[in-house]
């Protein structure tokens, strides 16, 4: 069989018509991904640029999570001391009642009170778990955050004892006799070191909150800056994308009447030989 043999015309029309095909194929591409730069055949230098900002972001993603975890555990732990704070509070005014009780019987009831309120101290500081970490129920626990996995940024957070204890807590007697007016002095001494020493831990506490939420906030204005510029790389223009879809699918049209006239043409040249 004889090749076919076509004008120069009609070549020249298929080839255009072929270019514009895959434009229009690449166009609508990105128009239904929404990406200009899908592999490193689109552009190398692009997506390897991209992908780096955006493993990068998906890294501080993952520490932002770690970080707003340890808010929550850093935030029981303020909460539990707020309360404690409040205990110590009502133990004092259990003590200056006891200053006006006069009957055996007002002292039994106060000694009482002192007691459960001091049992409820400790009860407190139990309680005071998050995801398996307490801040306040005693010594050998570091809640530690890390901010990054390309430097050593990090905060570390000891845990401490505020259980009524007096050797490894905030030194509080226990089964105290009212009744004495040296008793009750010493008891208020202890339950005024006792509220210095919470207020110092609570601003403590808060000042590591602080520090974790200022972290938390970084981290996700990072990640998305991060993300942004991966975008920048790869992202398509949807209206300019739009745009020269019309654009291409108009000069496919006027590809496919020009490669029809050019037929056309051979046809009348046909004839002439008729």
């Amino acid at each position: 069989m004889a090749d076919i043999t076509l004008s120069a015309a009609v070549r020249s029309n298929l080839l255009a018509l072929n270019e514009t095909s895959k434009l229009i194929n690449r166009t609508q591409g990105r128009l239904s991904t929404g990406l200009a730069v899908n592999s490193p055949v689109d552009d190398a230098k692009a997506y390897f640029e991209a992908k780096a900002l955006s493993d990068r972001a998906s890294t501080i993603n993952e520490k932002k999570d770690s970080i707003d975890q340890a808010v929550s555990s850093v935030s029981v732990a303020l909460e539990a001391v707020n309360s404690i704070d409040s205990v110590v509070q009502q133990l004092k005014g259990v003590v200056n009642s006891a200053a006006s009780a006069s009957t055996s019987a007002e002292f039994t009831e106060l000694n009482s009170q002192y007691n459960s309120l001091v049992t409820q101290i400790d009860n407190l500081a139990a309680d005071a778990s998050y995801q398996g970490t307490n801040l306040v129920n005693g010594t050998g626990t570091t809640l530690t955050v890390y901010f990054s996995n390309s430097t050593t940024s990090k905060l570390a957070i000891a845990s401490v004892g505020l259980t009524h204890a007096t050797a490894t807590g905030l030194g509080i007697y226990t089964g105290a006799t009212l009744s004495s007016s040296s008793l009750r002095t010493c008891a208020i001494n202890q339950l005024d070191a006792a509220i210095a020493t919470l207020d110092a831990k609570a601003k403590s506490l808060g000042s590591n909150i602080a520090l974790l939420q200022t972290r938390l906030d970084f981290s996700k204005s990072y990640a998305n800056d991060l993300q942004g510029g991966a975008d920048k790389l790869t992202l398509a223009d949807i209206t300019e994308e739009g745009a020269n879809l019309v654009a291409l699918q108009t000069r496919q049209q006027l590809g496919i009447s020009s490669l029809s006239f050019a037929g056309k043409s051979e046809q009348s040249i046909l004839t002439l030989f008729r």
